[in-house]
């Protein structure tokens, strides 16, 4: 079946007692056993739950792997993957991640004696270089958050294989409907399904999927002793957006890509960062990897003045200010301020995160209106009108 139908049937089949084409919500934090220490196949929420059960499923069909984690946020997921490291273990990750993930790896796991390194996973000669013998676990995203650096996911794969080291990849911006990292040969995959997979700006979860049973059942063994499982109800409202999960990513794609060509012709704009311009270093390598388009995020800058851009990102109408991306709604933010504050100012100016950096989240509203609004924000940013 094509991506779309399993988005809709697999892990979905009509419930069998009633027939309902939607599966009912199990709430139940515990069930009754026939006899004791015998579960019939859930015994206490935390451990599995039907619905938890159910876009588990889904999610693992869509990402084509063998089985899936839901959690209570992304960044719960992204920590239950570190959970497989050790004292003296070594990370290597992007330099192009997202603040959270900088502030987990640099401020929670060094506490547990888990070295960290970023490197430029664009660059693999240099990336491969930092790997120690003590790595353990590398973690990239592409396109990065939130310079749209494209990482090529099978070489960085072949380079994790040669040095014996796992392979995750936050693949919450492309999502499953671009990219399908475990088929290029990453390990784990991790997604904040508060953004794409939901879509709707109203589920707080996350997700990771393996393709191999032996990793799971590790991963599953940390997620069940700590807990930070995703709830019925969140499981259900994801459930529900994965549904139409194609249709608004591919959809979004093609307005971002109208959007990035409309801010690399204007006169003010003095860089765009998206995959899908010819003019993007890792254009080739996304064409190669993404699949239907380049993705519904991009960034952009006019002189790198940080003043400047939050103006801007205070004066748009359509575009609202919050962080958080990937729903129906379109957003802009300032990262030096808002999802990336929590890195060190050197490291981000060092990365290349500049002050005057804004980023976007397309959503599903018409191309016009969105430039519309883009264009007298940046018009007011820059003192060319008095419009407000």
């Amino acid at each position: 079946m094509k991506f779309r139908t399993r988005a809709i049937h697999v892990g979905n089949a009509p419930d069998k007692e009633t027939g309902a084409v939607v599966q009912p919500i199990h709430m139940a934090s515990t069930f009754v056993m026939p006899a004791a220490g015998e579960p019939t196949g859930y015994d206490y929420s935390r451990s599995g739950n039907p619905t938890r059960t159910a876009v588990e499923v889904t999610i693992a069909e869509l990402e084509e792997g063998c089985a899936a984690l839901a959690l209570a946020s992304g960044m719960s997921a992204t920590h239950a993957a570190m959970l497989l490291l050790e004292s003296g273990d070594h990370v290597l990750a992007g330099t192009d991640i997202y603040g959270g993930t900088y502030r987990l790896l640099h401020n929670i796991l060094n506490r547990s004696g888990v070295a960290v390194t970023l490197a430029d996973s664009t660059e693999l000669a240099k990336f491969e270089a930092a790997i120690r013998p003590e790595t353990k676990m590398i973690w990239i995203e592409s396109p990065g958050n939130p310079l749209m650096s494209v990482t090529d996911i099978a070489a960085v794969a072949e380079i994790a294989k040669k040095h014996g080291v796992l392979l995750g990849v936050d693949n919450t911006l492309a999502s499953p409907v671009l990219t399908r990292p475990l088929t290029l040969g990453a390990d784990i995959v991790m997604h904040s399904a508060t953004k794409y997979l939901s879509g709707h700006s109203d589920v707080l979860g996350g997700a990771l999927v393996v393709k191999d049973q032996e990793l799971f059942d590790r991963l599953y063994f940390g997620v069940n002793a700590t807990g930070a499982v995703m709830s019925p109800m969140s499981c259900f409202l994801t459930t529900r957006g994965i549904k139409t999960l194609e249709l608004r990513v591919l959809e979004q794609s093609r307005t971002t890509m109208k959007l990035a060509e409309f801010l690399v012709e204007h006169p003010l704009v003095a860089k765009v960062n998206y995959p899908g311009l010819a003019i993007h270093p890792g254009h080739e390598i996304a064409k190669r990897q993404m699949t239907g388009g380049f993705g519904a995020m991009l960034s952009f800058e006019l002189d790198g003045n940080f003043e400047q851009a939050k103006k801007l990102v205070e004066s748009t109408k359509l575009f609202q200010l919050a962080v958080s991306l990937g729903a129906v709604e379109s957003l802009i933010e300032q990262p030096a301020s808002m999802s990336h504050a929590s890195y060190a100012a050197e490291d981000r100016a060092a990365h290349g995160i500049s002050d005057g950096l804004v980023r976007l989240s397309v959503g599903l509203e018409h191309v016009d209106d969105l430039k519309n609004d883009l264009e007298k924000a940046i018009a007011i940013a820059t003192g060319e009108s008095k419009v407000s």
